[in-house]
């Protein structure tokens, strides 16, 4: 099971974001060098939830052509329900730009799984991201992966429930609850092409 944990901070809300906009970028000295991770997240048509799903499994294979794969899941609640989660890796933002370019020239990407797929999606959300310096991106030792690892939902209630007790952790809450903005939690659900599961 995943927990994707997103927040954001009024600091930088106010500063970069508007209300309207879908999509936010990273900025800064890391933005023209380093890895960067698109987090890619797709609203579906309810009735389309199962359409979607068996086109990407078939055709998924034309995406990864271009660029890696780091996982795809369907979200089993957290916010809107008929909604996938997954992520790219991109070597650069240049990189970002030669897949999207070779995607857009690509008939057989195009025909088989762009045009199907684009009257099944609601809206569609991109963020681009970095690991912080002292993460690093592998697989679990377990057929299980979050962003934040937890074995069930129970057992994440209860690792919850015992950080709340930790002093440490409380002073931190404490200190940067002042500047969060939104928070949303979302327990995700691996697809079977997913690598990280």
């Amino acid at each position: 099971m995943l927990v994707l944990r997103s927040g954001l901070t009024r600091a930088l809300a106010a500063r970069t974001l508007a209300p309207q906009v879908c999509s936010s970028f990273a900025t800064g000295p890391r933005q023209y060098d380093g890895t960067v991770y698109e987090f890619r997240t797709y609203y579906l048509k309810p009735s389309k939830m199962n359409e979607f799903l068996e086109n990407t499994k078939k055709n998924i294979h034309l995406r990864t052509a271009h660029s890696e794969l780091v996982g795809y899941w369907s979200v089993e609640f957290g916010g809107r329900m008929n909604k996938v989660f997954h992520i790219w890796k991109y070597d650069n933002f240049a990189h970002r730009t030669q897949v999207r370019k070779a995607l857009a020239k690509d008939k057989e990407w195009q025909e088989q799984y762009l045009i199907p797929n684009l009257a099944l999606i609601d809206k569609q959300e991109s963020e681009i991201t970095y690991l912080v310096p002292w993460c690093k991106l592998e697989k679990p030792p377990k057929e299980v992966h979050v962003l934040w690892w937890n074995e069930s939902a129970d057992s994440r209630a209860a690792g919850r429930h015992q950080s709340h007790e930790d002093p440490r952790v409380v002073a931190a809450v404490r200190e940067s609850v002042n500047f969060l903005e939104s928070q949303q939690n979302m327990f995700l659900i691996p697809m079977s092409f997913s690598p990280l599961k």
